[in-house]
């Protein structure tokens, strides 16, 4: 094999098993395809294109060992990209659809065209499994989550990242099946979209095919469960958590599965407002991390939870960690990696044009394309909102917004301001320069008990007498 062969082999190696998401790989994939149009799922067709016919004359005669290992990941390179349409077909039917996996009619014939390209059977199976994952991943990632800011471009790497790692070599050789030991912790104000962020994590992982059967061995459609912690009483958490036994307390009734239980081994457990959970349950969680184990209510057999944690809060983890009210080996073992959620006005600050891209996808979820409606709704907005609104409510606040638009016509926000809200006008008058010494103090004191959620912690963190904290956050509140 020829030196410019092996550099584009290796290259081609890069752009498999890279980031989709990264300028790098997108400049990569250019390079090797220059007649590539420029959009992301053209792009990598058209290098499935460059590729198959130099495949082809590489292998008219036999290659070395050492060439094989370079023309592997170019093999399964062109079979999957020959799939995709029948693996975007296939998961847009099983999305809707609960219950037992639904046959994979093409499945066997992907595999025998891996093992036709050399490999063996077990890794054929194993790749075709990472053909659905990879498909899952980008659906949920690209679709979902909409955007091209810089802060939203960041946050779908960062997601990607966190379902294959920064180097799917490493993925593939030997974490595949140790996902479940790499908690996941998202950070974020209210209506950001952490809960869409967890779901596309917790949709995308592995799910091995079954060659006999013809269907992968769970239905990704089930694989991921949420439960908010904040909805509950404290009398009942720990049964939604773990379950619980028939007579384990008054009114238990009968058994219980708790989510743990539930969680598909292929699947995770999303647990928002973590910061929301006192001291005792975060050692009991602490301690499921820790042995991957638990005890129902009542009951005496351990059980094991093979899925993957993804916790969520909008609550300031620093600050909590600080207080005590968030424990410090718990929040270690949640943080194998820890993702910022963008909020809506950073994105739109960043990329005016995203309220357009987002306000066209709400429409269309709601009422299928129509570009008449989304007009009248972006209009609706620039009439009713001051320049520069700062979304308090996020990305939740916008999908509102536009339901109310679409029923009366006019958007008129609320008048109460979220926390963030007033951090933004506290900020704005800053820079205007227009505070007084008790107007300042009192907008952070009062910015501040939002967040720490106390006087005492409020008066700790300003070094201002108690009373004096109170006063001015009672002040901040009257004006």
């Amino acid at each position: 094999m020829k030196a410019q062969d092996r550099e584009f082999l290796s290259a081609l190696s890069d752009v498999v098993f890279g980031n989709p998401f990264t300028p790098e790989r997108t400049a990569l994939i250019r390079r090797l395809a220059p007649d590539a149009p420029g959009d992301l799922a053209s792009d990598r067709e058209a290098l499935a294109r460059v590729v198959a016919p130099r495949l082809r004359t590489l292998t008219a005669t036999k290659p070395s060992a050492e060439d094989r290992e370079l023309l592997e990941p170019a093999f399964a390179y062109v079979v999957y990209h020959r799939h995709v349409p029948q693996l975007d077909a296939h998961i847009e039917r099983q999305a809707g659809k609960t219950g037992e996996p639904l046959g994979v009619a093409f499945g066997d014939d992907a595999v025998r065209e891996l093992v036709q390209s050399g490999f063996s059977e077990e890794r054929a199976v194993k790749f075709f499994s990472f053909f659905f994952q990879l498909r899952r991943a980008f659906y949920f990632i690209e679709r979902a989550l909409a955007g091209k800011s810089d802060s939203m471009q960041r946050f779908r790497r960062a997601l990607w990242n966190n379902m294959f790692t920064h180097d799917m070599r490493v993925y593939e050789a030997a974490l595949w099946n140790r996902m479940e030991d790499f908690a996941t912790l998202l950070l974020g104000e209210t209506g950001t979209g952490k809960g869409q962020a967890a779901a596309a994590i917790g949709r995308s992982e592995f799910i091995p095919y079954l060659p006999g059967a013809r269907r992968f061995a769970a239905n990704f459609a089930d694989c991921f469960i949420a439960i908010n912690l904040s909805q509950f009483p404290e009398t009942l958490i720990e049964s939604e958590l773990f379950g619980h036994r028939k007579g384990a307390f008054t009114g238990a009734i009968d058994h219980h599965q708790g989510v743990f239980e539930r969680c598909s081994e292929h699947g995770a457990l999303f647990l928002d407002e973590i910061g929301e959970v006192d001291v005792p349950l975060q050692i009991k969680l602490l301690q499921v991390l820790q042995e991957r184990t638990f005890t129902p209510l009542g009951g005496r057999e351990k059980k094991r939870f093979s899925g993957r944690v993804i916790a969520a809060t909008n609550r300031p983890i620093a600050e909590l960690r600080q207080s005590g009210r968030f424990r410090e080996d718990f929040y270690y073992r949640l943080c194998s990696d820890v993702i910022q959620v963008p909020t809506l006005r950073q994105r739109l600050r960043e990329s005016p044009a995203e309220l357009k891209e987002l306000v066209t996808l709400l429409v269309e979820r709601s009422l299928g394309a129509n570009r008449d409606l989304a007009s009248f709704v972006l209009e609706a907005l620039e009439r009713d909102l001051p320049s520069g609104y700062a979304w308090p409510g996020n990305v939740r606040e916008l999908e509102q917004a536009v339901r109310r638009i679409l029923l009366t016509g006019a958007y008129k926000p609320d008048v109460t301001s979220t926390g963030a809200d007033a951090e933004e006008r506290l900020l704005a008058r800053l820079r205007h320069g227009n505070l007084t010494a008790d107007e300042l103090l009192s907008a952070y004191s009062a910015m501040l008990y939002g967040r720490l959620g106390s006087y005492a912690a409020v008066a700790e963190r300003t070094q201002l007498d108690p009373r004096t904290s109170r006063k001015y956050i009672l002040g901040a509140k009257s004006g």
